[in-house]
């Protein structure tokens, strides 16, 4: 149950390749959050008053500035795009990726330049090379504990 006195905190969910999307639903429900599923896609939500699927046209990054354009202080943005929680961390939301570790002021200048190189690299090996490792249950169980972490320090405001 929420303290109608504490502020409430809205969720906004990078949606096309969110590994923990239900695992958002049932923490968000827990602490009385709002969540936004933003894609271009058509998803399956849970019927609930706080879960609302926002679909965007299928323009280049039409979800990134959706949410970028909703996200500010008392929002939690979940995704793993690098160059979008920039956008977000500059419009004072918090970011967390979907492994649960966050993006932050500290960290999103080396996390750009990172993507960077590994751009570069990635265009000189022509079509070879791996990716990102597989989405694991340490992540999940730590996305987990960081999103309740995060829920509970947005919600004292």
């Amino acid at each position: 149950m929420t303290d109608p006195a504490q502020p409430v905190v809205t969720i906004l969910v990078d949606a096309d390749a969110c590994p923990v999307k239900e695992e958002i639903y049932r923490v968000a429900e827990r602490h009385g959050a709002h969540v936004r599923v933003v894609s271009n896609q058509m998803f399956r939500v849970p019927v609930s008053e706080r879960v609302k699927r926002v679909t965007v046209s299928d323009a280049f990054d039409a979800a990134d500035d959706w949410i970028a354009e909703h996200a500010g202080p008392g929002t939690l943005v979940v995704t793993g795009d690098i160059l979008l929680a920039d956008r977000c961390l500059k419009a004072g939301a918090t970011v967390l990726r979907h492994d649960g570790k966050s993006f932050d002021a500290a960290s999103i200048g080396s996390a750009i330049a990172t993507r960077a190189i590994m751009e570069d690299l990635r265009a000189g090996m022509d079509g070879m090379g791996g990716g990102p490792p597989p989405f694991s249950k340490a992540d999940r169980s730590n996305f987990l504990q960081a999103l309740d972490r995060v829920l509970v320090g947005l919600g004292r405001g």
